[in-house]
């Protein structure tokens, strides 16, 4: 399927692929399965070897099962039927559901699995490789159907359309232009404990709103380990790591000593930051694409990657770069109009839990009906902006709010 590809000055004819993938986490993945099931010639990079860690919670929502590959088995540690609320600490409550709200996962294994799809469907992996920069102009490329991928060792992988998925300190999203208005540091820590402590968590999260404007922190169980971990804004940082330590304390952790401790900062787009350039996409991580409130990031992944590889292989079909500009245009579309959407009330969310996290704590534990829209969103029935359109009470209630919020900050 590739063809006419090398400088005529060149000893040998380098192949050219159809679409390369940089970055094999769940966008990327995604992206090269979605390239390589329409039959299309798909490289995907890794600079890691897998299986590698991650840091991240592991829960798989409603919106992640559905972006899974067909038949893909997730491999998880536990399902989730209970969720206790607290407010720093303070007025915990416990809601439950019948029916299994999301299910935990390992990134390792998760990612891994995800990969191994795409390699099924005819993706080609190199693992262990770090891609220096994308050219698609100059002495490396060509001509103007192609793309240069440029590796660390100087090697030149050509390509009719690269996909960057390579995280969120992405060198392809640096390529493109991505712009960003919203950085949170995570920290995590994996923390084995007894049998007698799992049995304690199994089935049910914690979620904890917390002391500083925006943060809030978690409790996954994962069989014999519990996932904790905490989020906050930015410039937080000796904050963050004070309110991990205490709630580890609060929940009677401190003396388990954790496997792993990793942090990691997630970066949330600008409403104008671009998804492409030239005949390179952007999705996932690297183009900024996560849920701002919550700053749920698998889901964005899978869905956004899933879009990107269908839309690669067009552009790599495209004759010309006015074809090619209008195929990166329609996958911009189909992202703002989706994900874009659903950021959209992500943030208005996230302003109103900065200013009134008691509020919201007080509805989702004390208002059944918030209770309901919460469970619905984390099986997939809804989205967060589904919701808001479809419920009038819902959109009435965070317009007053919204009008509230703003009248406190004035």
């Amino acid at each position: 399927m590739s063809s006419e590809n090398a400088d005529a000055g060149n000893e040998y004819e380098a192949p050219v692929w159809d679409v390369v993938v940089v970055g094999a986490g769940p966008a990327g993945a995604s992206a090269a399965y979605a390239a390589a099931v329409a039959g299309r010639r798909v490289l995907l990079l890794e600079k890691a070897e897998l299986p590698r860690y991650k840091t991240c919670g592991g829960g798989i929502i409603g919106p992640s099962r559905d972006a899974l590959p067909p038949g893909f088995e997730l491999p998880l540690l536990d399902r989730v039927h209970a969720v206790t609320f607290s407010l720093n600490g303070r007025f915990p409550r416990t809601r439950r559901s019948k029916r299994m709200l999301f299910g935990l996962i390992n990134r390792p294994e998760f990612d891994a699995g995800l990969v191994e799809q795409a390699q099924k469907a005819g993706a080609e992996l190199r693992s262990g490789v770090t891609v220096a920069r994308v050219e698609q102009h100059g002495s490396a490329v060509p001509d103007r159907r192609t793309v240069a991928v440029v590796l660390a060792d100087g090697e030149v992988v050509l390509a009719r359309a690269v996909v960057g998925a390579d995280g969120s300190a992405s060198r392809i999203g640096a390529h493109v232009g991505v712009k960003l208005d919203q950085v949170d540091l995570g920290l995590e820590a994996e923390i084995p404990v007894p049998a007698t402590v799992a049995e304690d968590w199994a089935g049910r999260v914690l979620i904890d709103w917390g002391p500083m404007p925006g943060s809030y922190g978690w409790v996954f169980p994962k069989g014999d380990t519990l996932t904790v971990g905490v989020i906050s804004a930015r410039g937080e940082g000796a904050a963050t790591k004070r309110y991990l330590e205490d709630f580890i304390a609060r929940l009677g952790l401190a003396g388990f000593e954790p496997a792993i401790s990793s942090g990691h900062l997630t970066r949330c787009r600008s409403d104008d930051s671009p998804l492409s350039r030239g005949r390179v996409l952007v999705c996932g991580d690297a183009a900024g694409l996560l849920e701002p409130w919550t700053r749920e990031g698998i889901s964005y992944a899978l869905r956004s990657g899933r879009l990107a590889g269908e839309w690669a292989v067009r552009i790599a079909e495209a004759p010309d770069a006015v074809d090619a500009r209008r195929q990166a245009l329609n996958y911009a579309f189909a992202i703002k109009s989706g994900l874009g959407v659903e950021m959209a009330v992500g943030r208005r969310m996230l302003t109103l839990f900065e200013r009134r996290p008691g509020l919201l704590h007080a509805a989702i534990t004390g208002f059944r009906p918030a209770w309901h829209a919460f469970a619905d969103i984390t099986r997939g029935v809804t989205t967060l902006a589904g919701l808001i359109s479809s419920h009038g009470m819902a959109r009435r209630a965070l317009e007053a709010l919204d009008r509230r919020g703003t009248g406190r900050a004035g």
